[in-house]
């Protein structure tokens, strides 16, 4: 299977939806509003954010049938598919109970939102909840799927899930009206169909018979112990991805989230070039880590060279055309408030392009500890610095202080990384 190939077909998968949303962004904005857009965005944040309620077992799934078919195991791959899924389906009913119970003081008093919205945005977030186990439990077939490589399909799969994502809000608007709560239902609606889809490709891999197979719980020991350390990484990580936009909104106001949140939403998205290549890596680098360490080597190298040739023209170019980039798409007023963030936040994509590549080294040696510890210390000097940020310097000073730790990140991942393939 080529990696190249691979790469490639995951860089399609998560940038054609983004298509859809440069069209779409313009519509939901204006016609929901600035404020309740804001909503919208944070709703899209929890869902993802509440997905790692999967344990880690998604990507621990990943390298576990990996290594079975390297071993040509595959009589054992039904037993440990079933034990991850319904693992990852208790987690996410777990998360979703969760969400569905904060809903009203995030709603209500946390957000900050503006008291004609409160109500639509408790009842918004209530609906999303429904949509955690739906994504936990994909998250696990993914997982499967790419433990078998098959990058065609789970790319197929998040084209779909991708324009629905952006798409079916903007339905729900034409069809009913600017109603929040329809716009975040359609997107548990997406989730579903999506759940749904990612059976077909497995079955016709191994048919029923990991629906079929005998719990075995001594599968789900084995994947906690590697999902455990994994989750306290991905539960962390992406907390300090999403922590800046609720602290914006409690700091400044709901009302200024989307000054910040749209730029940094858009930016974020550049991210699909070492994202498209770190995926097709993982099951590769787990194999090769214990097989051929010289080759996995060269095989980091390579990739760290690759990513930091592509990404740095792409973040010069936005950085002098922020303002101009903006203009175009949501206007001038919007541009000049969100310019500089766009600027500043550029930088600090550069730098957490290039880390994907040392954090996924880590990860495919089995070493999750190591990257969980990272993000722990990263997180508590972060949130203090952000708080401090944004109190003296706005929106400009949270923008910063985020750059500031994903340079950090990148450098602590990268010698950690070169020593695991020194051995």
């Amino acid at each position: 299977m080529s990696l190249k190939r691979n790469t490639l077909w995951n860089l399609f998968g998560t940038g054609a939806p983004l298509l859809v949303g440069v069209f779409s962004i313009p519509f939901l904005m204006k016609n929901l509003g600035i404020e309740s857009f804001g909503i919208l965005t944070l709703i899209w944040a929890l869902i993802g954010y509440f997905s790692l309620f999967d344990f880690g077992l998604g990507r621990a799934l990943t390298q576990k049938v990996a290594s079975q078919r390297a071993l040509g195991a595959i009589d054992k791959l039904p037993q440990l598919i079933k034990a991850g899924l319904v693992f990852t389906a208790i987690a996410g009913i777990v998360g979703g109970l969760i969400l569905a119970v904060l809903a009203a003081p995030l709603g209500n008093s946390w957000l900050n939102v503006s008291v004609g919205l409160q109500k639509s945005a408790v009842y918004s977030l209530a609906i999303a909840a429904i949509g955690i186990p739906l994504t936990t439990i994909t998250t696990g077939l993914r997982g499967v799927l790419e433990g078998f490589e098959d990058f065609k399909q789970i790319n197929l799969l998040k084209i779909l899930l991708g324009i629905a994502n952006f798409g079916l809000p903007v339905v729900s608007i034409v069809l009913f009206g600017p109603i929040l709560e329809l716009a975040v239902a359609s997107l548990v609606i997406a989730r579903l169909l999506n759940m749904l889809l990612h059976i077909y490709p497995i079955n016709a891999k191994l048919g029923w018979t990991w629906a079929k197979a005998k719990l075995d719980y001594s599968h789900v020991r084995e994947l906690w112990q590697f999902g455990v350390w994994m989750t306290m990484s991905n539960v962390i990580s992406p907390l300090m991805v999403t922590a800046d936009r609720f602290l914006i909104s409690a700091v400044i106001g709901a009302a200024s989230v989307a000054y910040y949140t749209v730029p940094f939403d858009s930016l974020i998205r550049i991210l699909i070039i070492p994202g498209a290549l770190t995926a097709a890596l993982f099951p590769r680098l787990a194999s090769l880590i214990t097989t051929d360490l010289p080759a996995a080597k060269k095989l980091y190298s390579k990739s760290v060279l690759i990513v930091a040739k592509v990404m740095t023209p792409v973040c010069l170019t936005i950085i002098l055309g922020s303002y101009f980039g903006l203009s175009l798409w949501l206007g001038v007023d919007f541009a000049k408030k969100s310019w500089l963030l766009t600027s500043i936040l550029a930088f600090g994509i550069l730098f957490n392009g290039i880390a994907q590549i040392p954090f996924a080294v880590i990860q495919a040696s089995g070493n999750v500890r190591v990257t969980a510890l990272v993000h722990l210390f990263e997180l508590i000097t972060y949130v203090p610095l952000l708080l401090i940020a944004l109190k003296f310097f706005g929106l400009q000073g949270a923008a910063g202080v985020w750059v500031l730790r994903v340079a950090m990140d990148w450098l602590i991942l990268q010698g950690i990384a070169k020593n695991i393939l020194k051995r």
